[in-house]
């Protein structure tokens, strides 16, 4: 009796993960989502069959429990990262050597395939701890698993964001919207073409140890996809530029704050373009990229006055 494929996504739970973890059920894979929190996760279970998607307790930084998540799985899927740490060392643990980890025990379960989201600007020799480790996660892979399939986002949108999401309740509620590095340009990316880029990759056998950059059609200023959230959501807001050294001031006060809204490691990113550079893209696993325009509205509409329930004067 043939059983069904395994996929083991680790960090499913999260912004991307859970795209994919959706697309992994509906192709027709048990899914094990290995997350610290499973109960976090329990919300997943609705995208499959019963039992079809599980949760899976299980950290990157501990090699058992990255055995136990991978053992018998036939397809894994790390989707790990985050922008700011909340310890010190965490970009190393998580993006650099919890990437390594989760390749050298895919390749002692004997798993057929692997792919790992890293980021557009991965860059061993940048300033940025996220960029480097970012590269060192990259690095690691192909070591131990060299078949490994890479996807390079840009900065990723979708309903839960939280870069259209965050301006967007910044415009509802300031009466400025502070501009960093304005002149930087980004490349925004569709959550659901991040995840059909992985099911495509997992589909073409050639896309084993490709690195691809996943980017969407139009390249924007900072400042221009700034003043698009403010046309939007309606509201007329002052667009205040921010100098580099008073950002950096704010930054190393502000990344002592709970939750770090701000910190000294992002300026440094925020001041890199994070564009394609021409390697295989989305076009190559056969993607057309959705434009921001075509999505985002939707979402940002409950910043505009009245909540976006009825047409109401732009402020």
């Amino acid at each position: 009796m043939q059983t069904r494929s395994v996929a083991t996504v680790f960090g499913g739970s999260g912004f991307l993960g859970r795209y994919i973890v959706k697309r992994l059920a509906a192709a027709g894979h048990v899914v094990r989502v290995a997350v610290r929190d499973t109960e976090a996760a329990g919300f997943l279970k609705s995208m499959g069959a019963v039992g079809q998607i599980v949760p899976l307790a299980a950290s990157i930084v501990r090699e058992a429990d990255v055995a136990r998540a991978v053992d018998g799985a036939d397809i894994v899927v790390n989707t790990v990262g985050i922008l700011v740490e909340q310890h010190q060392g965490d970009f190393q643990a998580l993006q650099a050597d919890g990437a390594g980890r989760i390749a050298r025990a895919s390749v002692a379960a004997g798993v057929g395939r692997l792919v790992h989201l890293s980021a557009i600007g991965a860059d061993a020799d940048s300033h940025s701890e996220y960029a480097r480790t970012k590269a060192s996660g990259e690095a690691q892979m192909r070591a131990a698993f060299p078949d490994v399939t890479i996807l390079r986002p840009s900065l990723v949108f979708g309903f839960e964001d939280q870069f259209f999401n965050r301006f967007g309740a910044m415009a509802s509620l300031s009466p400025v919207m502070p501009v960093i590095a304005g002149e930087t340009r980004f490349q925004p990316v569709y959550v659901g073409d991040v995840a059909d880029a992985v099911m495509a990759a997992l589909a073409d056998p050639a896309s084993k140890g490709v690195t691809f950059e996943l980017a969407g059609p139009r390249v924007w200023r900072f400042r221009d996809l700034l003043a698009w959230i403010l046309e939007t959501t309606g509201r007329h807001r002052l667009l205040l530029n921010i100098p580099m050294p008073i950002a950096r001031i704010q930054a190393s006060i502000m990344e002592r704050l709970p939750g770090k809204p701000l910190t000294r490691d992002q300026l440094i990113l925020l001041a890199k373009d994070n564009v394609a550079t021409g390697l295989p893209d989305l076009a190559a696993l056969g993607i057309t990229a959705t434009p921001v325009e075509q999505v985002v509205p939707a979402y940002l509409k409950r910043f505009r006055p009245g909540g976006g329930k009825r047409d109401l004067p732009a402020e």
